[in-house]
């Protein structure tokens, strides 16, 4: 059974490896003016309409150059940017059209890509029940966090 640490190594070079897989078929789409990074918050905010705020609080996006990643992809015409009517320093997030294509093709591609890995042997129920074991440990994680900052 592996170590404790050696499961939050294993995270790790698995969301490594999520990020190179991602680039990968960016370049196969030909898609130059968005990263990997960018495609997954991209994928995350699907239909919805987010705050900056209400993309790290759902854990669409962790780090801490979120606003520049938005910045790049409002640029690139990815996402629209519109100030709040009613809080004018609000400024909230959707998916443009060309953002939309995107999502579709990525669509695209995790069908393909849960499809070969059924095919190498890992199927839905297997999938499933890994998410739920995941989830278990985001679900520790969380706690720790939460008590760490309310003790700190």
């Amino acid at each position: 059974m592996p170590s404790y640490y050696e499961t939050i190594h294993v995270i790790e070079r698995l969301h490594r490896q999520s990020l190179d897989v991602m680039k990968l078929e960016l370049d196969r789409l030909g898609v130059e003016d968005i990263n990997n990074v960018q495609s997954l918050i991209l994928y995350s905010i699907g239909a919805d309409q987010l705050t900056v705020g209400e993309l790290t609080l759902r854990g669409y996006y962790l780090g801490s150059n979120v606003s520049y990643n938005l910045k790049k992809m409002v640029e690139a015409g990815y996402l629209v940017q519109e100030r709040s009517l009613h809080d004018r320093r609000s400024v909230r997030i959707k998916v443009s059209a060309k953002g939309k294509a995107l999502r579709s093709k990525l669509d695209e591609f995790f069908d393909r890509d849960a499809k070969q890995l059924m095919n190498s042997g890992m199927g839905p129920d297997q999938l499933t029940a890994l998410g739920d074991e995941l989830g278990k440990l985001e679900r520790f994680w969380a706690s720790r966090t939460d008590t760490q900052m309310r003790a700190g």
